[in-house]
């Protein structure tokens, strides 16, 4: 029978976990957000194999959706929500606006939606397509948004959170954090291998000031500092490093000192690309502070 796929389930987590219980009039409901159709309902994406139609349009209109037919539901509805956050109040209608925007843009992170069925005015049911083969929808749509997903993208499990988490990013309701596990444990020990030094080495000590938002007199900074010294700091660790690559070391201290000798305030180097740098440096000052 058709079943409900886990990249949808986790997407469906996502928005209730940050959507219900919000602060406003009225925050998502979980009986709000569906994947499979109750029992009666046959063909489209919110069925699979079993419930298909002939020439069932979430099928036969896509290879995507013809190689990746399985009993898995390939589509999500979200209901009505009005929400405060950052000053603002956001809605269904202001939510599905800004997803079919980032669809008719072609975000990376939309590519696997094959369509947006949608009211902005409680009224007027559209429908964003993008094999550019429909422009409307049932009555229904009028009070909740229905998102259809290639199946191909439902059957190799790929993760659909992405959008929704800039989504709900863009309206301060999640912290942007991109960074997989990995490089947080990177961090983390970037961070207990840079506070030991601090004391006995320049770049301890630069990398303390850095990460409490203080300048080399102790007094505190604002705005991107942070992000300004380690860009220009990373650098030159990154030419120290370079330099040091060609030659010939035994001794782990004499590593240790080699690329500790010459680092000062004024130079360490953007050796991580300037998309992530503000990643970095929030990431570091959050576990300074923790």
């Amino acid at each position: 029978m058709t079943r409900a796929p886990a990249n949808l389930l986790a997407l469906r987590t996502l928005l209730l976990t940050h959507l219900d219980n919000a602060p406003g009039p009225d925050d998502l409901d979980p009986a709000e957000v569906g994947i499979v159709g109750d029992p009666a309902h046959r063909g489209g994406y919110h069925c699979g194999s079993d419930r298909v139609v002939t020439n069932d349009y979430s099928v036969v209109e896509s290879p995507r959706d013809r190689a990746g037919l399985t009993l898995d539901a390939a589509a999500l509805d979200v209901g009505g929500f009005e929400v405060g956050s950052g000053g603002r109040t956001h809605t269904l209608a202001s939510f599905s606006a800004w997803c079919v925007a980032q669809c008719a843009a072609n975000a990376a992170d939309t590519r696997d939606i094959r369509e947006i069925i949608y009211s902005l005015d409680g009224s007027t049911v559209k429908r964003w397509d993008r094999l550019g083969k429909r422009s409307t929808g049932d009555s229904s749509h009028r009070w909740h948004t229905h998102f259809s997903f290639f199946r191909d993208a439902i059957k190799a499990g790929r993760d659909q959170r992405p959008l929704f988490r800039r989504y709900l990013s863009s309206i301060g309701l999640l912290e942007d954090d991109d960074m997989t596990p990995e490089e947080h444990n990177w961090l983390a020990t970037v961070h207990k291998n840079l506070t030991v030094l601090d004391g006995r080495y320049p770049i301890g000590q630069i990398y303390t000031r850095m990460a409490e938002g203080r300048d080399e007199t102790g007094a505190p900074v604002t705005g991107n500092w942070n992000l300004q010294a380690m860009t220009k700091q990373l650098t030159a660790l990154q030419t120290t490093l370079n330099a040091l690559a060609g030659k010939d070391f035994t001794d782990e201290t004499a590593i240790i000192e080699g690329v500790l000798t010459g680092l000062t305030p004024e130079k360490i180097a953007a050796a991580i690309p300037p998309t992530i740098a503000k990643q970095v440096a929030d990431e570091l000052s959050r576990r300074l502070v923790a």
